[in-house]
């Protein structure tokens, strides 16, 4: 039978990071030799739960899932058995607790790498933008993210090698995420009630979505939601941070004394292209066993906003068309910009001469008291009230408002088929 051709990109890309595991510094990435989980049967859609809270706080973790029936014994870590056999077999190197897990075992499937054998960057360096500029194209993709008074910038082209960076930004441990298989870039911070945690790659997937794991205590985390779903942190919520992608040259315009991730990261990968070429076109997620929502293309691209009870989805062909979409949101009005000159992380070989999808900001249009109104004029934001002219970080480069900073939304960049499996009640902006 023959192979679908995605499938052969992902063992392709397989390949490439287990024979680069060895190179650099590394803290023990294992080899495909060890035994890997074979994978359930369905990945059901779920619900992250949105509260802020300790592990002990947890909402009732649980070996009874329907893979593992409550009759079941329970071996050594809490692997489930049946008939004395394993239900779900793990690698024997986790010291998770796996009796606590608030998901169905049969949802997690293996990616086809061991534990970190995609390898997070640990100790980040970082250099100037004039640095980063010899081989950083203006229009490539790059996350920037802001932690007290310190911004700081991950290019793609790092990323989607690595997934997990842990590091510092102002003074707050802050863990930087990327799922090349969701499009999902999400920082969030990495103190829990006290404590910092340091994250990598499981080797683990969920609706096609990077599971992590925490070193201190091998607990599982979904990388789309921030949740830990197996082991002793379960139904612990990591807080999020502000994450915006957009084209490097919007960002050294902004940020010129912005510090950027360095390409020493200790590991010989081929940063600048992309190993899962074309994979933003083809419309069946890998390992994506759930039935995909059919409002959207799989892998159109959205930004995801959830405040209190409310989700919702912004196509990027809608916003495209538009340049500027004013919306509310569980009662907040927010209001989201979009320009073209940034390029797809998934598409060409080449990620600096991929095709331009664009960059977002989402926004509190209200600024002192006033609610403002925007639109796409002269190739530029422009608000009603003042004629001021502001960017895609939402703040004004001039006119009378020159200076003023609007507050960000906490927002992400998703594509539809993984935004629609964890949130299936999202409500998706139709345009107008």
């Amino acid at each position: 039978m023959r192979l679908p051709w995605f499938t052969l990109v992902i063992l392709s890309i397989i390949a490439v990071v287990v024979a680069g595991c060895g190179s650099g510094s590394s803290h023990g990435a294992q080899t495909l030799a060890e035994t890997q989980p074979s994978a359930g049967p369905t990945v059901a859609p779920a619900n992250a739960e949105s509260q802020t809270a300790p592990a002990s706080s947890a909402s009732s973790p649980t070996a009874s899932t329907p893979d593992t029936p409550a009759s079941a014994a329970v071996a050594k870590n809490g692997k489930p058995l049946l008939n004395d056999k394993p239900i779900y077999s793990f690698e024997d190197y986790w010291a998770t607790d796996f009796s606590l897990h608030t998901v169905p075992y049969s949802e997690i499937f293996s990616g086809g790498v061991p534990r970190d054998g995609i390898p997070p960057i640990d100790n980040p360096k970082f250099v100037s933008v004039a640095e980063a500029a010899a081989w950083l194209a203006d229009q490539e993709p790059i996350f920037v993210v802001t932690a007290g008074s310190q911004t700081k910038g991950y290019p793609l082209q790092i990323m989607i090698w690595h997934e997990v960076v842990n590091d510092d930004i102002g003074g707050e441990p802050v863990v930087v995420t990327f799922c090349p298989l969701c499009n999902s870039a999400i920082t969030f911070k990495r103190t829990i009630a006290g404590a910092i945690y340091d994250f990598g790659v499981s080797g683990k997937l969920r609706n096609s979505d990077l599971v992590m794991w925490d070193r201190q205590t091998e607990s599982w985390w979904q990388q789309l939601t921030g949740e830990a779903i197996v082991g002793e942190m379960v139904g612990t919520q990591l807080d999020m941070l502000p994450t915006q992608l957009v084209s490097f040259a919007d960002f050294k315009t902004s940020f010129p004394n912005a510090p950027v991730l360095s390409q020493d990261t200790g590991f010989n990968r081929s940063y600048g292209s992309n190993p899962y070429r074309g994979y933003d076109t083809d419309q069946q997620p890998f390992l994506f066993a759930g039935e995909v929502d059919d409002r959207l293309q799989a892998v159109d691209r959205v930004i995801a906003v959830q405040i209190a009870d409310e989700a919702a989805a912004y196509p990027y062909k809608v916003l495209a068309q538009q340049r500027v979409v004013a919306d509310t949101v569980a009662g907040q009005a927010v209001v989201i910009f979009w320009q073209a000159g940034t390029t797809s992380a998934l598409d060409g070989g080449s990620i600096a001469d991929s095709r331009d999808v664009g960059a977002t900001g989402v926004f509190d249009p209200n600024l002192d008291g006033q609610k403002l109104t925007f639109q796409w004029a002269d190739d530029a934001f422009t608000d009603d009230q003042t004629g001021s002219t502001w960017n895609i970080f939402g703040e004004a480069t001039a006119g009378q408002l020159a200076g003023q900073q609007l507050t960000t939304v906490l927002h992400a960049d998703h594509f539809w088929f993984a935004m629609a499996a964890f949130f299936p009640d999202v409500r998706i902006y139709q345009g107008g």
